[in-house]
């Protein structure tokens, strides 16, 4: 009887050990996993929606995702901390880099770290494992040619803004645009080369001044960081220039409601920067898993169901998710 009761005990004890240990490791190779995403500068709105969706994914997956970056839009801080999170030995890092070039050097250093990396608005990466955009770039670039011109009514100078020299996206979307404007508008002229905002709404503010005195006669602003039309409108509105200046670039509602009711400016494009890093973050998993990213692959975010691959960079990836908003349609977009 003892002896039965014995073994007993050590077939429940054992069971016992097995189905907590099963568990545990089915726990620990979730909570071990840590994601973090490297954006251009934190403080700003578009970042601050991104940083939204990451921590839903974090939620959903129950997955440790975070967000960082410096407080302006410095590559050596990038650069920095991303080296830092290869310190801490983090499962993937997401970027959205302000300088293509330079963050490569660093990537490299994760990835023989064995540290997967994903980035996005960075069409022309080498080093990284893969790069999700929202669109192709020089479509997006394109379109916000064609409405810039219309408003300009095919005719007239226009200047166009970067939020880094060196950002890749950005320089993408304004060569697109002048390529769509060399071939179907020939009375649209860009004057200057493409201006750099640092990022930073009141720089693109002062030197919106600066152009319009340079340019009295600019009828057209094509903007590329989410501040630039922000600044740029703000100078418009103030110079008292709303219906004879064209505004127009990337930003979001919540940045822009205001001048957008007013005419200072008069579209926005964008993609939802929270989708955005959530195809990151599944990118992450995806290479995680030992598995590839492939051209037709869904991600599993609205706008990336059906990736596409870059005719110039096979790391690099498309989604169809850009979306146009005027002051008629701003109130539906929440971000």
């Amino acid at each position: 009887m003892k002896k039965s009761k014995l073994i007993a005990i050590v077939a429940a004890t054992a069971a016992l050990a097995l189905t907590v240990s099963g568990c545990s490791s089915s726990g620990d190779s979730a909570s071990d996993k840590r994601y973090v995403v490297s954006v251009k500068l934190i403080g700003v709105g578009w970042f601050d929606n991104m940083e939204k969706g990451i921590l839903e994914w974090s939620g959903e997956n129950e997955i440790d995702a975070s967000m960082t970056g410096a407080t302006d839009a410095s590559p050596e801080k990038q650069s920095k901390m991303v080296e830092d999170l290869i310190a801490q030995k983090v499962t993937g890092i997401g970027i959205v880099p302000n300088d293509v070039a330079s963050i490569d050097g660093v990537i490299q250093k994760a990835k023989d770290a064995g540290i997967f990396v994903v980035t996005h608005e960075a069409g022309g990466t080498k080093n990284a494992d893969a790069n999700i955009e929202a669109f192709e770039n020089a479509a997006y670039g394109a379109v916000i040619m064609d409405n810039l011109a219309t408003c300009m009514g095919s005719a007239g100078k226009y200047v166009a803004f970067v939020g880094t020299l060196t950002n890749g996206s950005h320089n993408e979307w304004v060569a697109g645009a002048k390529a769509q404007l060399d071939a179907k508008y020939p009375n649209i002229k860009r004057v200057e080369n493409p201006i750099e905002s640092k990022e930073d709404a009141d720089v693109a503010y002062n030197k919106t001044k600066e152009l319009l005195k340079k340019y009295p006669d600019l009828k057209g602003f094509q903007g590329s960081s989410a501040n630039d039309v922000v600044g740029i409108g703000r100078a418009v509105e103030e110079l008292g220039l709303n219906d004879k200046v064209c505004v127009m670039g990337t930003s979001i509602p919540s940045m822009t409601t205001k001048l957008l009711d007013t005419g200072a400016i008069d579209k926005i494009f964008f993609w939802d920067s929270a989708l955005a890093g959530k195809a990151m973050l599944n990118m992450l998993e995806i290479l995680g898993k030992g598995e590839k990213i492939t051209a037709g692959m869904d991600l599993g975010v609205p706008g990336y169901e059906a990736i596409t691959v870059s005719a110039t960079n096979p790391k690099s990836f498309n989604g169809a998710a850009w979306v146009i908003v005027d002051k008629d349609n701003a109130s539906q977009y929440n971000i």
